[in-house]
């Protein structure tokens, strides 16, 4: 008769910065009611979201618009409930700060009205 092993692997698993922060902007994304920043030529997400890891987690920031009828502190708790949710989930590190910054509310363009 076999008998079944559980091998361990020894050494760490350690994830990029940009992984990480690929993580958050999916997540960032799929948060009801959050505009992201149009990006201009040169720009990248590392300038709407910063991550920095030390000894305690991970630290991250977040500088989003809102969509007009949404409410503020609601958005702010979905962003770090699902930046955290997803971050832990898939790689297992521990966020210890999540800081979100709503910079600006977006009123949706009306559209004009066709002629009868």
């Amino acid at each position: 008769m076999s008998q079944n092993k559980e091998v361990k692997s020894k050494g760490t698993v350690v994830y990029d910065d940009s992984i990480v922060q690929n993580i958050v902007e999916i997540a960032v994304k799929s948060v009801e009611g959050v505009v992201l920043p149009v990006l201009k030529k040169g720009k990248t997400t590392k300038d709407y979201i910063k991550v920095v890891s030390d000894k305690s987690g991970i630290n991250v920031s977040v500088s989003v618009a809102i969509k007009y009828g949404y409410t503020v502190p609601d958005v702010a708790y979905n962003i770090q409930h699902g930046i955290r949710q997803n971050v832990e989930l898939m790689t297992r590190y521990k966020i210890s700060k999540i800081d979100v910054l709503i910079n600006d509310v977006v009123f949706e363009e009306k559209q004009p009205q066709a002629e009868a």
